[in-house]
């Protein structure tokens, strides 16, 4: 079936509906999403390779949009390209909510965590305040829970400790604000919470993999230069 949706799609023409041998019993649609910016990997790396709803109930829910898709497609109207590209992305939204909420058990990474109160709750709460001076306690406080019992939920649905998240999450902010005149490796450092400079940069270089003047200066290399690694959240 894949195999077959592959060597129709190669024919297809973008934006149209096309019919092959009258039409079956299955439809496909197909299109993509652009990312900006120099993480997308970031958010790349935390989507599921494949969602696959099974109960009907949640296929109904996106079935809207699939009906209304077709019909923009099928005769241009005024707005046509802006409406299709708000279905479009109602449909990821509705598919990956469908699929943290799916119960697909033992597994661990952000979007989970997106789905589990405490552990969603403490997660906003990092990122709504980066530079505050987190702590376990605090932490497991805003989610209500024990430190203990809350350290061991956050690692088990995460996949990483709250304290090594909120340092990625800093960093990743970090990789977002180049360093010039405007912009001192002091005052971003500063910024997220951190009073030695020093240390901000270790950490940033343990996630980034480059010290922040480096990163800094590979932001200005022209096209073609080696890439510089994207921090990463588990």
């Amino acid at each position: 079936m894949l195999w077959s949706i592959t060597t129709f799609g190669a024919t297809a023409q973008s934006g149209r509906v096309n019919l092959y041998n009258g039409g079956g019993e299955f439809f496909s649609i197909c299109g993509h999403f652009a990312f900006a910016g120099d993480h997308a990997d970031v958010l790349l790396g935390i989507l599921p390779p494949i969602v696959h709803l099974y109960r009907e109930s949640d296929k109904a829910s996106l079935r809207w949009c699939v009906d209304q898709i077709m019909y923009e497609l099928q005769e241009p109207r005024p707005g046509n390209s802006l409406v299709l590209e708000y279905l479009a992305h109602m449909m990821l939204i509705q598919a990956l909510r469908l699929h943290i909420t799916s119960g697909s058990k033992g597994s661990a990474g952000f979007l989970f965590a997106l789905a589990d109160r405490e552990v969603s709750v403490a997660i906003k709460c990092m990122h709504d305040d980066p530079a505050r001076r987190w702590t376990l306690r605090s932490l497991a406080e805003s989610a209500a829970m024990s430190r203990t019992a809350f350290t061991v939920k956050f690692k088990k649905v995460v996949g990483t400790t709250p304290m090594e998240y909120l340092t990625q999450w800093r960093m990743l902010l970090a990789a977002d604000k180049p360093s010039n005149a405007r912009n001192s490796v002091s005052m971003i450092s500063a910024s997220l919470g951190y009073e030695s400079e020093s240390a901000f940069s270790t950490a940033f270089k343990r996630i980034v993999g480059f010290s922040p003047r480096e990163f800094s200066r590979r932001q200005n290399l022209p096209a073609g230069h080696d890439q510089r690694p994207a921090a990463t959240v588990n």
